[in-house]
């Protein structure tokens, strides 16, 4: 089978590149130019597309014998990747870039020209799992490493870019094994650090970086009640979620801490109340996507058991879900949990399993606290 290596230059993906040669396929590893300013060499662990990087990658490619490209997709990774977080923050919702990237660029984009070329996979060092059912059809399902499972950042993979999915790690128990692994192969990246935060902003400072593109304007800081209790700089720089600088005059009445609740960009407006209100009974959808064939529930409009999940590392809730026609005529899907989840904003990814299996994902368009009614707030 003829295979493109999609090779960030961390060890992950170098390992599974190397384990698709071992397998007897025939392939060829690319690494992603996704910054036109690529400037600046990794700071710490942050970042996954910087020289540095794409030196890695070349690396060791050398060192598995197979060929090597580097194809420029910055301009379609700042329109549906850089462009949608900005876009997003400035619509009030937190966006999960990674989320966008994977689905956008990893696996359209990167599958599309691959297919294009003659490629039948991409192969990419994520933790999760490929499962053929019996009439074929491909399931997405957490890795064999619970710790290091990556299968929620993957839940917006569809049923046919599944098919040409390839996660050599999958079944592999520890990255630690993944690192032995590497060293004894002589790959250079074997102790590399691993990446996090957002690629776009290597210094880590997404509010500084948002300000410089949001425009900010002075707004009201209010209570559940509607009552306003403070003024803040720009409404787009907060979180749901958020406690510390809101720099407000006077306590609660109960002398406890207040958190960010929701933003209101439209009204330039932040509503804060206490910590219990950020616990979360249900979440709306939109934008909804099923991983592999969707489960015969979805087509009828029945009420069906899962788990949900709301962050790459969070932890699985009990849940029921339903497919539900909204205002408009789109759909949405409706999650009600069996136990309250904290801090979920507006345009979060939600990804819902049955057991390992992930079922699909939907943009979060509105999560509310049973215990609040938000038209409280006028």
């Amino acid at each position: 089978m003829k295979v493109l290596a999609a090779m960030s230059g961390g060890v992950d993906s170098a390992v599974a590149a190397a384990r698709a040669v071992d397998a007897g396929h025939d392939v060829v590893g690319v690494h992603l130019a996704l910054s036109r300013m690529p400037g600046t060499l990794r700071t710490g662990s942050r970042g996954c597309c910087t020289i540095e990087d794409s030196r890695d990658a070349w690396r060791a490619c050398d060192i598995l014998g197979i060929p090597y490209y580097v194809w420029d997709f910055s301009e379609r990774f700042k329109e549906d990747v850089v462009d949608d977080f900005v876009a997003e923050y400035a619509a009030g919702r937190t966006p999960n870039p990674c989320m966008r990237c994977n689905e956008r660029i990893k696996f359209a984009a990167l599958l599309e020209k691959a297919l294009a070329l003659g490629f039948d996979a991409v192969c990419t060092g994520h933790y999760a799992k490929v499962i053929t059912d019996a009439d074929g059809n491909p399931e997405l399902h957490r890795a064999a490493d619970w710790a290091k499972d990556q299968s929620y950042v993957l839940g917006v993979l569809t049923h046919e870019q599944l098919k040409h999915a390839m996660f050599p790690l999958a079944d592999t128990p520890s990255k630690a094994e993944v690192r032995a692994e590497a060293e004894r192969r002589g790959l250079s990246v074997a102790n590399k650090p691993d990446s996090h935060d957002i690629c776009f902003i290597p210094d880590g400072d997404t509010r500084g970086w948002l300000e410089e593109r949001i425009d900010m304007s002075e707004g009201e800081i209010v209570d559940p009640s509607g009552e306003t209790i403070g003024t803040h700089p720009g409404a787009n720089a907060f979180t749901v979620g958020q406690r510390k600088g809101l720099k407000l005059g006077r306590p609660a009445a109960d002398g406890k801490p207040r958190f960010v609740l929701e933003i209101r960009p439209k009204e330039n407006k932040v509503i804060v109340g206490p910590e219990k209100l950020l616990n979360i009974d249900q979440m709306r959808g939109i934008k909804v996507s099923w991983a592999g064939l969707p489960i015969r529930e979805v087509e009828t409009g029945e009420v069906f058991e899962c788990t949900a999940q709301v962050r790459a590392h969070g932890d699985p809730v009990p849940a029921t879900a339903w497919m539900e026609t909204a205002e408009g005529g789109h759909s949405e899907l409706v999650v009600r949990l069996n136990e309250p989840m904290r801090g979920v904003a507006p345009g979060q990814t939600m990804v819902i399993y049955q057991g390992t299996r992930v079922l699909g994902q939907a943009t979060i368009d509105s999560a509310r606290s049973l215990e609040w009614d938000p038209a409280a707030v006028s």
